[in-house]
């Protein structure tokens, strides 16, 4: 009996939510999934899962369009962030707009190292 109360609260906690709320998880999850489709992780690491080139915390040091223009004119945003890293990341902007805006969502929820 327990246990329905418990699982009707949790259920009425994510339906208070507001709408935003619910599609930000939906489109940070949609990221999880690209990253990992892209194989983002032979260059990159979160939380020591993957290679070098760390994004622990890129979503407080960078904004939205920041990681955007890194993901799909990735030359500029080197100059710009005068980065020396090699090898040179990759251009994504082929990838469907949805995509990359998921992939934003993503590194904007890594806050925290």
């Amino acid at each position: 009996m327990r246990r329905i109360f418990i699982t009707a609260g949790l259920a009425g906690a994510l339906v208070s939510l507001p709408a935003g709320a619910r599609a930000d998880d939906a489109q940070v999850q949609r990221g999880v999934a690209v990253y990992a489709a892209q194989k983002c992780s032979l260059c990159h690491a979160i939380a020591g899962v993957g290679k070098t080139h760390a994004l622990d915390g890129v979503g407080a040091k960078l904004s939205a369009g920041d990681i955007h223009q890194w993901l799909v004119d990735p030359k500029a945003a080197a100059l710009k962030a005068k980065s020396i890293a090699k090898p040179a990341m990759r251009d994504y902007s082929k990838l469907p707009p949805a995509d990359i805006d998921a992939l934003v969502a993503y590194m904007k929820s890594l806050t925290t190292k």
